[in-house]
């Protein structure tokens, strides 16, 4: 997996992605995350990437050129999907992480300031994302949130497929509640199904405690839920009536 991150602040995207899980997923040569300075494309000395608005109004805009001849660059004129880190783009979901998974190799462009120049999105973006209805002072957080989401999907990045496919939203649920020692924590003790040893029943409390916390927690998802088996719909039984 290669990721290539478009950025006016490259520190602050190797400052994350060079540690824990991912950093050494870089140093296994499993992924590859490369922040790329804009500012190096910027044809004057003093490295400028960024004017004021036409028409008027507050703040900066990221000009078209530095980023287009930074985007150039990377993609040596091969097509290479291009993701705008956005306010106004599509919500970031876990299908959408396995979408950019499945490409290989993409782009994440992050803005600043005001934003960026509008010809630049139409001339190179493929889509925009944001991660959530709020604004920030730059794509770089996000950027790095898209990245770390991909990245740990990769072979080999986590210890086996399961750390991640039984996690929250990756079947539309959110994910169980997890205990470790001791048993007994200020008064407030282990489910004790779940030192039981008996694994099918564990997997059960599992499950069930997942459904609760989606129904619970967010009502939009389990709204959407499909029961994938005969014990889903089981336990969906016993959560309705209260059982």
């Amino acid at each position: 997996m290669k990721i290539d991150i478009m950025t006016l602040f490259p520190g602050m995207i190797n400052a994350v992605m060079r540690e824990s899980i991912i950093g050494r997923a870089q140093d296994k040569g499993l992924v590859r995350v490369r922040a790329v300075n804009i500012r190096d494309w910027a044809s004057d000395k003093h490295h400028k990437a960024d004017d004021a608005p036409y028409g008027g109004g507050r703040g900066q805009v990221m000009l078209p050129e530095p980023l287009y001849r930074c985007h150039d660059a990377l993609t040596r004129g091969e097509p290479v999907h291009t993701v705008l880190l956005s306010a106004q783009g599509a919500p970031f979901t876990q299908e959408k992480a396995r979408q950019l998974l499945a490409k290989g190799r993409f782009i994440l462009v992050c803005g600043h300031y005001e934003g960026i120049d509008q010809r630049f999105i139409d001339a190179c973006v493929d889509e925009e994302i944001s991660i959530g209805d709020f604004v920030l002072t730059g794509g770089e957080i996000p950027a790095m949130a898209v990245a770390d989401a991909v990245c740990r999907m990769v072979p080999g990045v986590l210890p086996d497929e399961e750390a991640f496919t039984e996690e929250s939203h990756w079947d539309g649920l959110l994910e169980h509640p997890h205990y470790t020692r001791p048993e007994t924590w200020r008064g407030r003790a282990v489910p004790e199904v779940l030192l039981s040893g008996h694994h099918a029943n564990i997997v059960r409390w599992r499950r069930k405690m997942s459904l609760l916390r989606t129904r619970r927690d967010r009502p939009d998802l389990y709204a959407a839920f499909r029961p994938r088996d005969k014990q889903d719909r089981k336990i969906l039984a016993e959560i309705e009536q209260g059982t």
